[in-house]
């Protein structure tokens, strides 16, 4: 396999979850007849640019599908932060009723909502028509498109340049990563921004963030590797934050090359030495991460067993990509885990990819009163438990297994 920016042969391994259906096809009761499509789900590393990629099996198509069951809006931590995002960035680049936002991966318009309740024109890019539909219900114009190079220059040709871009939560998941970020070059206004949010490597390897692996990311970005995607692309990078969402994020700001005026922040330069000096740029940082990964499958598997041959009841909530990754390299069938409840109507009455665990409404968390509920999502977990609260009123705990094994203590304390 070549890397997908800069052609280089890959050899250098990072992460080996053997194999897994795509973590977001849900199957219905019907599908559960059928046998299931898997692929290799295998890590690998450039050494020449250190971007860190899954090896190519399903196509974009296989896997950001017309029923594609991800809907932003079901979060409200992350509704929070996409309206922070809105008032922060009209407030620092002076976006109003003249402007023009656009953003990336659109998904139900959890974000662009917000941008119309401010009066600022916008519009949205989002290619499944799952989302797309979620987002018109909203107002919110979308072009249900991927995007690139091609549909940047039409939009730019149809005077629909943007002063601000919005992408979050995409980057890492377009499988021509280069076509992808010189869209943004064409279709940004000469003064124009556009913002990147995405999981920081540096943390899913600290924090053996390893279930954030699967098929729908083809890439794994750090600043160095990101840094010359954009400059070989046509956007220069000048300012980044560090966040907490995802389990540790990094928001990039980039305008274009050949037209931007925006002093670059000493941030750029700081995370940069950061990264160098955690060794990012050198085979070292990336060995190891394997064993970490089988040891918290291991520790999982080994509570699921002991938890079931005690008689304790054990439920799951949120039916996750990251969720359907752990639970299949763990082998963790309905023998062990019974369900999983998620807040998402287009989830409930189907089914976990691979594991075939069924997905229900939280209703039946309360009828079960499970000794014990799994919280897949863990980057979510202060959100989770404040929802559920309720599940220490009879003693019950909540777990994660990520970045290691946790048992909150129930309301006796024990």
């Amino acid at each position: 396999m070549k890397c997908r920016h800069c052609g280089s042969e890959l050899s250098l391994p990072f992460l080996d979850l053997g194999s897994a259906p795509p973590s977001n096809a849900y199957l219905t009761q019907a599908a559960l007849r059928a046998p299931e499509v898997w692929f290799p789900l295998r890590l690998l590393v450039c050494e020449s640019c250190w971007l860190v990629q899954t090896e190519d099996h399903a196509g974009r198509e296989a896997l950001f599908t017309e029923d594609y069951a991800y809907f932003s809006s079901f979060s409200t931590s992350w509704l929070a932060h996409a309206e922070r995002y809105v008032q922060d960035m009209a407030a620092r680049f002076g976006l109003g009723a003249d402007s023009m936002v656009a953003e990336v991966a659109a998904n139900d318009g959890y974000l662009l909502q917000y941008v119309r309740q401010a009066g600022i024109p916008c519009y949205g890019i989002e290619p499944t028509a799952s989302t797309a539909a979620a987002a018109r219900a909203k107002g919110i114009e979308i072009v249900e498109r991927f995007f690139g190079v091609a549909l940047a220059g039409e939009l730019a040709a149809k005077d629909r340049q943007a002063d601000l871009i919005a992408a979050n939560n995409v980057l890492a998941h377009v499988p021509d990563i280069n076509d992808f970020v010189a869209g943004f070059a064409r279709l940004l206004k000469p003064q124009g921004v556009a913002t990147f949010e995405f999981p920081h490597l540096m943390r899913m390897v600290e924090e053996t963030q390893f279930d954030t692996a699967y098929h729908e990311h083809y890439s794994y970005l750090s600043l160095l590797a990101v840094e010359r995607i954009f400059k070989a692309n046509g956007l220069t990078i000048f300012d980044v934050e560090e966040l907490p969402t995802h389990g540790g994020s990094l928001r990039i700001l980039a305008q274009r090359s050949d037209a931007g005026s925006h002093p670059v922040s000493d941030a750029v330069a700081a995370l940069r030495a950061r990264e160098s000096a955690a060794g990012m740029d050198s085979p070292a940082f990336y060995a190891g991460f394997q064993a970490k990964a089988e040891r918290v499958k291991d520790d999982l598997f080994a509570f699921l067993i002991e938890a079931k041959r005690q008689g304790l009841k054990i439920g799951a909530y949120g039916a996750a990509a990251k969720g359907n990754t752990l639970l299949n390299f763990a082998g963790v069938r309905p023998d062990l885990l019974p369900y999983v409840v998620d807040r998402n109507p287009a989830k409930q009455g189907r089914f976990m990819p691979g594991s075939r665990i069924p997905i229900v409404a939280e209703d039946h968390l309360k009828a079960d009163r499970p000794d014990f509920v799994l919280i897949l999502p863990w980057n979510l977990c202060e959100e989770v438990t404040a929802q559920l609260a309720y599940v220490r009123d009879w003693g019950g705990r909540f777990v994660t297994a990520v970045p290691r094994l946790t048992v909150t203590e129930g309301r006796d304390g024990g």
